[in-house]
């Protein structure tokens, strides 16, 4: 990881396969949340309102994944389930080809910064 970690640093870094998805999941993120501020924590890229990280974004070697509040998991888990996507409490994986929608996206964003109270 670069010095001085962005999400751009972070995204370029990454297999070319991911780069086109996070980048979407990026942009989609920063739609749904305009007023947070994009950080790096934990060596991940992130948007963060006041002290609490709302979503995050990370690629693996086989898929990504897309980290929000656990409540927000749980209010959209019959979607995420119907779209064949893995989930855990916090977090959904997906591969390239069978990627996270832009809509799911957004609400899984909306719902975890509400969950946080913010």
């Amino acid at each position: 990881m670069a010095t001085n970690p962005t999400h751009d640093t972070y995204i370029a870094a990454v297999p070319e396969q991911f780069r086109a998805i996070l980048s979407r999941m990026r942009a989609q993120l920063s739609h749904a949340l305009p007023d947070a501020a994009e950080v790096i924590k934990y060596d991940l890229p992130g948007f963060q309102i006041g002290e609490a990280i709302v979503a995050g974004y990370a690629a693996f070697s086989k898929q990504c994944g897309l980290y929000v509040d656990p409540e927000a998991i749980a209010a959209h888990a019959d979607e995420i389930a119907a779209l064949k996507l893995k989930s855990t409490k916090t977090g959904v994986t997906f591969t390239v080809n069978n990627p996270i929608p832009d809509a799911l996206i957004h609400k899984l964003a909306i719902r975890s910064r509400r969950e946080k109270g913010l």
